[in-house]
């Protein structure tokens, strides 16, 4: 069952006794928003409460729901600032989803049913092979734990993230592209936390130890350099555990 995890929460927390149920709408501080990607492979959901809580999503192509996604806040707790990624989705698809949580208060709340549309994927048209994918990473500030390890930002996969343990602006990694490629440009896609933070805003790449490019704003850049070994830096960003969803070095073709 999609909430066996947090009633199994909610009865530890309160001796073992079955929580009672209350209305989302009870707790919540406006609406929640729900932003897909242009992509539509993913949305984050968004939502405050007026206590502190641990939320969750409840989602699906039906009303059955079955998948879930949980709250992107990497502290230990309730909160009171909501942001859950939703991952695995397809283009051009409508969803069910469900809000729900566990209050300070010791009571599960639990939202009336929604639902959003994906939007259609577009034709991207990329300047060249990313040869980052697969790449060794052999140096990186920090980690903020093995679930948010460097090697997620070269992995393809934008719901997987690489977060510093509250880097900021110092944060790096540097990845070995196992031979020398001939690059036109290359790509920071930043994480993010519901709270604004954690956003790099412009990053640069230094190549085999010497000359470094940038900076660039987060995002696709052109650039041209040959190298194998590149390093990638946050320049400037919105503080805290800064990172990538995926770094990208595009050959020539």
């Amino acid at each position: 069952m999609i909430l066996a995890a947090v009633l199994a929460v909610t009865a530890a927390a309160c001796g073992g006794d079955e929580p009672s149920i209350a209305d989302f709408s009870e707790i919540a501080v406006g609406d929640p928003v729900m932003t897909a990607d242009a992509s539509g492979t993913s949305a984050v959901l968004t939502v405050s409460t007026s206590l502190n809580a641990v939320c969750a999503v409840a989602y699906g192509e039906t009303e059955a729901l079955g998948g879930l996604a949980t709250d992107q806040d990497m502290g230990a707790g309730g909160h009171s600032d909501h942001s859950a990624r939703l991952t695995g989705l397809s283009p051009d698809t409508r969803y069910f989803y469900r809000l729900q949580g566990v209050g300070a208060d010791g009571r599960l709340y639990q939202s009336a049913l929604f639902e959003f549309r994906t939007p259609i994927a577009p034709d991207v048209a990329t300047p060249g092979q990313n040869v980052a994918l697969g790449a060794t990473v052999v140096d990186f500030s920090s980690e903020f734990s093995p679930a948010f390890a460097a090697a997620n930002a070269v992995d393809g996969d934008l719901a997987t993230e690489w977060s510093s343990a509250g880097d900021g602006d110092d944060a790096y990694v540097v990845i070995d592209l196992g031979r020398t490629a001939d690059v036109v440009a290359v790509g920071f896609q930043t994480r993010s936390m519901g709270d604004g933070s954690a956003t790099t805003t412009t990053f640069t790449v230094t190549v085999d130890g010497g000359e470094t490019f940038g900076p660039f704003a987060a995002g696709l850049a052109e650039v041209e350099f040959s190298g194998r070994v590149i390093r990638f830096d946050v320049d400037s960003s919105t503080g805290g555990n800064t990172g990538a969803a995926e770094l990208e070095v595009y050959e020539r073709p």
